[in-house]
């Protein structure tokens, strides 16, 4: 029978074990920001004269 080995292997192997999930979390980060960016941009703007609000966020009619 032949085992391999991944231990101590020069310190590539614990380098693969911090920057995978450091990767992973990086790719997730990059998604979600591009997709809220997406997401704002398809969403039109509102006028603060459309509906004019009080001081304390209540609408005012």
């Amino acid at each position: 029978m032949s085992f391999v080995v991944l231990a101590h292997q020069g310190g590539w192997d614990e380098a693969l074990l911090v920057a995978g999930p450091l990767l992973v979390f990086a790719g997730v980060v990059w998604s979600a920001k591009r997709r809220a960016v997406k997401q704002a941009s398809l969403q039109p703007e509102s006028t603060d004269s459309e509906m004019p609000a009080s001081e304390d966020g209540r609408q005012t009619s």
